[in-house]
Protein backbone atom coordinates (compact mmCIF):
# COMPACT_ATOMS: atom_id res chain seq x y z
CA UNK A 1 0.00 0.00 0.00
CA UNK A 2 1.28 3.09 -0.78
CA UNK A 3 0.15 6.45 0.95
CA UNK A 4 2.56 8.51 -0.70
CA UNK A 5 1.89 11.54 -3.22
CA UNK A 6 3.31 11.96 -6.53
CA UNK A 7 6.74 13.01 -5.14
CA UNK A 8 6.90 10.28 -2.53
CA UNK A 9 6.16 12.29 0.41
CA UNK A 10 3.32 11.32 2.67
CA UNK A 11 1.78 14.29 4.43
CA UNK A 12 -0.93 14.14 6.71
CA UNK A 13 -2.75 15.61 9.48
CA UNK A 14 -3.92 13.82 12.44
CA UNK A 15 -6.69 15.31 14.65
CA UNK A 16 -8.04 14.09 18.09
CA UNK A 17 -10.23 15.95 20.47
CA UNK A 18 -9.70 14.93 24.54
CA UNK A 19 -12.36 14.56 27.01
CA UNK A 20 -13.09 17.23 29.17
CA UNK A 21 -10.53 17.51 32.14
CA UNK A 22 -7.81 15.77 30.21
CA UNK A 23 -6.35 18.52 27.71
CA UNK A 24 -3.34 18.91 30.12
CA UNK A 25 -3.22 14.97 29.91
CA UNK A 26 -3.30 14.98 26.78
CA UNK A 27 -0.97 18.12 25.77
CA UNK A 28 1.93 16.22 27.86
CA UNK A 29 1.49 12.77 26.11
CA UNK A 30 1.87 14.54 22.10
CA UNK A 31 4.45 16.75 23.35
CA UNK A 32 6.60 13.65 24.50
CA UNK A 33 5.51 11.98 21.48
CA UNK A 34 6.85 14.87 19.19
CA UNK A 35 10.59 14.64 20.59
CA UNK A 36 10.72 10.76 19.06
CA UNK A 37 8.72 11.45 15.83
CA UNK A 38 11.30 14.44 14.81
CA UNK A 39 14.20 12.02 15.91
CA UNK A 40 12.89 9.38 12.96
CA UNK A 41 15.30 9.51 10.43
CA UNK A 42 12.85 9.83 7.67
CA UNK A 43 10.26 12.16 9.42
CA UNK A 44 10.79 15.59 7.60
CA UNK A 45 8.06 17.62 10.08
CA UNK A 46 5.70 16.65 13.02
CA UNK A 47 4.35 19.67 14.48
CA UNK A 48 1.53 19.19 17.07
CA UNK A 49 -0.65 22.23 17.56
CA UNK A 50 -3.22 23.06 20.26
CA UNK A 51 -6.92 24.37 18.76
CA UNK A 52 -7.43 28.11 19.78
CA UNK A 53 -9.62 31.11 18.56
CA UNK A 54 -9.30 32.93 16.22
CA UNK A 55 -7.47 36.29 16.38
CA UNK A 56 -9.96 39.25 17.41
CA UNK A 57 -11.25 41.19 14.87
CA UNK A 58 -9.54 38.92 11.92
CA UNK A 59 -13.04 38.09 10.91
CA UNK A 60 -11.75 34.58 10.54
CA UNK A 61 -13.89 31.83 10.52
CA UNK A 62 -13.35 29.10 13.29
CA UNK A 63 -12.87 25.53 11.74
CA UNK A 64 -14.85 22.57 12.73
CA UNK A 65 -12.24 21.48 16.18
CA UNK A 66 -12.90 22.40 19.38
CA UNK A 67 -11.44 25.83 21.02
CA UNK A 68 -8.53 24.23 23.80
CA UNK A 69 -9.70 20.49 23.55
CA UNK A 70 -8.74 20.14 19.86
CA UNK A 71 -5.40 18.96 18.73
CA UNK A 72 -3.92 19.17 15.40
CA UNK A 73 -0.77 17.61 14.41
CA UNK A 74 0.95 17.83 10.66
CA UNK A 75 3.27 15.37 9.73
CA UNK A 76 5.43 14.77 6.97
CA UNK A 77 7.55 11.69 5.85
CA UNK A 78 10.26 11.42 3.41
CA UNK A 79 8.41 8.45 1.84
CA UNK A 80 6.22 5.12 2.18
CA UNK A 81 9.05 3.38 4.18
CA UNK A 82 10.22 6.40 6.25
CA UNK A 83 6.18 6.36 7.13
CA UNK A 84 5.88 2.85 7.82
CA UNK A 85 8.79 2.65 10.09
CA UNK A 86 7.29 5.74 12.02
CA UNK A 87 3.83 3.17 12.38
CA UNK A 88 6.15 0.75 13.66
CA UNK A 89 8.16 2.58 16.26
CA UNK A 90 8.07 0.98 19.77
CA UNK A 91 6.98 4.53 21.44
CA UNK A 92 3.80 4.35 18.92
CA UNK A 93 1.26 1.66 20.36
CA UNK A 94 2.19 3.23 24.25
CA UNK A 95 1.32 6.48 23.16
CA UNK A 96 -2.20 5.39 21.41
CA UNK A 97 -2.96 3.17 24.53
CA UNK A 98 -1.89 6.39 27.02
CA UNK A 99 -4.53 8.34 24.28
CA UNK A 100 -7.37 5.99 23.58
CA UNK A 101 -9.03 6.83 27.04
CA UNK A 102 -8.44 10.69 27.24
CA UNK A 103 -9.94 11.36 23.69
CA UNK A 104 -13.03 11.50 22.20
CA UNK A 105 -12.53 9.64 19.29
CA UNK A 106 -11.39 6.08 18.58
CA UNK A 107 -8.03 7.03 17.98
CA UNK A 108 -6.47 10.00 15.65
CA UNK A 109 -8.13 10.74 12.53
CA UNK A 110 -5.74 10.71 9.62
CA UNK A 111 -6.71 12.45 6.56
CA UNK A 112 -3.82 12.22 4.07
CA UNK A 113 -2.62 15.36 1.84
CA UNK A 114 -2.05 16.05 -1.92
CA UNK A 115 0.34 18.38 -2.36
CA UNK A 116 -1.08 21.07 -5.33
CA UNK A 117 1.61 22.68 -7.60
Amino acid sequence: MSWASEDGRVELVARFTALPGHEEEVERLLLALTAKVRDEPGCLAFEPHRVGPAPAGSGATEGPEPIGTGFVVVEAYRDDAAFAEHLAAPYGAPFNAALGPLIEEDGSVLTFLTRLG
